[in-house]
């Protein structure tokens, strides 16, 4: 009986949250993370390993030009990267980190107004969108929000602030 109720209780429980799933390649991953932060009210919070993706930056920009408070995690990787939207993010007044602390910082979230989780394999990037074999969850959860934004304050205490791109062999002309 306890476990009837208790499988009850969790078939209850996962109902509860809006869920929506997207797969690449062009399967509207892209197109479902840029329509969710034109949403954006009041605050988006993005952690990613890789961020080539011009439309998902650009969504971000005009996100903080309507006040939304934006930050960014990213990847050590991406100070060398030769195509990034770091820089992008950056240099529109984005408050945007770099977190050095693990081998790969390898998180590809997103929070919006501290209810919508945007996450799973999909790297913020073209090839994603374009190529690769990836899936992107869109979940409304207030209570799961509230996990995934500790994490990313987590991960912030020990992020750098990002400066700029760091020239290497690698990205010289």
């Amino acid at each position: 009986m306890k476990s009837i109720l208790l499988a009850l209780f969790l078939a209850v429980s996962i109902q509860a949250a809006d869920i929506q799933v997207f797969f690449s390649p062009k399967g509207g991953c892209t197109e479902a993370v840029v329509e969710n932060l034109n949403k954006a009210t009041n605050s988006i919070l993005v952690q990613a390993y890789s961020f080539t993706s011009a439309p998902i930056a650009k969504a971000l920009v005009d996100a903080h030009k309507r006040g939304v408070n934006v930050e960014v995690i990213l990847d050590k990787s991406q100070r060398t990267e030769k195509y990034s939207s770091a820089d992008f993010v950056q240099h529109a007044g984005i408050p945007t980190f770099i977190d050095a602390k693990h081998a790969i910082a390898h998180n590809k979230i997103m929070v919006i107004d501290g209810k919508t989780i945007l996450t799973g394999s999909f790297n913020f990037t073209k090839a994603a969108e374009e190529n690769n074999a990836e899936n992107l969850l869109v979940i409304q959860d207030a209570d799961l929000a509230e996990k995934y934004t500790a994490n990313w304050q987590a991960h912030l205490k020990h992020s750098e602030a990002y400066t700029g791109k760091v020239l290497s062999k690698q990205n010289l002309p």
